[in-house]
């Protein structure tokens, strides 16, 4: 073999070799994405099975003063709820409730299902599980109620924050 021959092969060869770095740089990249998104995944999950829990909690106490510190406090913010229709601030929603449920309850019980759902882009989450509402009234009536929740988180420097949530239970029969 000539010098000329043994130069191009030697190129073409480095070619390859800087062709296979590039290959298995981004490989690695594209495996450590994905494990770092899985792990965010389940981090988020962890964090709002612990919010929606302590969620479910505060608004067991039958004290509407308990919950607040799950919800943005500005006005304009929807929140649908069961009864009444929907309140358009988090006072309208404490005022409505306490009205609607807990000046009329004994005690009352929340609780999450196990089917929680977390969906997250950067600082706004939404999540949805069903729920489970036993509430024993002032009269001695029992209600049970099955709800579907559906709830919009926005980060804050105070942490996760309810910016809108939806609750609906399903219609008697159907």
């Amino acid at each position: 073999m000539d010098l000329q021959t043994e130069n191009a092969n030697a190129v073409r060869g480095e070619r390859w070799r800087w062709l296979l770095y590039v290959a298995v740089a981004l490989a690695g990249g594209l495996l450590t994405f994905v494990g770092a998104r899985a792990q965010q995944k389940a981090t988020d999950d962890a964090t709002f099975r612990r919010l929606i829990d302590a969620y479910c909690a505060a608004w067991s106490t039958g004290n509407a003063d308990n919950p607040a510190r799950f919800y943005a406090q500005e006005d304009g913010l929807v929140f649908y709820d069961v009864a009444p229709f929907s309140y358009h601030s988090w006072k309208e929603y404490h005022e409505g409730v306490k009205a609607a449920l807990f000046d009329n309850m004994e005690s009352g019980s929340l609780s999450a299902g196990k089917d929680l759902k977390v969906r997250r882009h950067g600082t706004v989450a939404w999540t949805t599980v069903s729920m489970h509402l036993s509430e024993k009234t002032k009269d001695g009536k029992n209600v049970e109620t099955e709800i579907r929740y559906t709830g919009i988180w926005e980060r804050r420097s105070s942490g996760w924050l309810l910016v809108h949530e939806h609750l609906s239970a399903p219609l008697g029969g159907i």
